[in-house]
């Protein structure tokens, strides 16, 4: 990308970098981003199935303890 401005000295002159090369290089770094993404897609699904699951089961048990706790039993006698 840098051109040698003579022999003897080690200076570089950069070349221009034109629109089409920016374009190019934003959409080689959006594939490499969109294809990370979508694989990571599916796992991130799973992973909140199985939070959102675990969540309400364990809401589910507690509720159902506490309901027992809270119950009160009535015994009914006749004299």
């Amino acid at each position: 990308m840098s051109k040698s401005t003579g022999a003897d000295t080690n200076v570089t002159v950069p070349e221009r970098v034109s629109r089409d090369d920016i374009e190019a290089r934003l959409r080689t770094l959006q594939s490499g981003f969109t294809e990370k993404v979508d694989r990571t897609k599916g796992q991130l699904l799973v992973g909140a199935a199985v939070i959102t699951v675990a969540i309400l089961g364990i809401t589910f048990l507690l509720g159902k303890r506490k309901g027992r706790k809270a119950t009160t039993v009535v015994e009914i006698r006749r004299v």
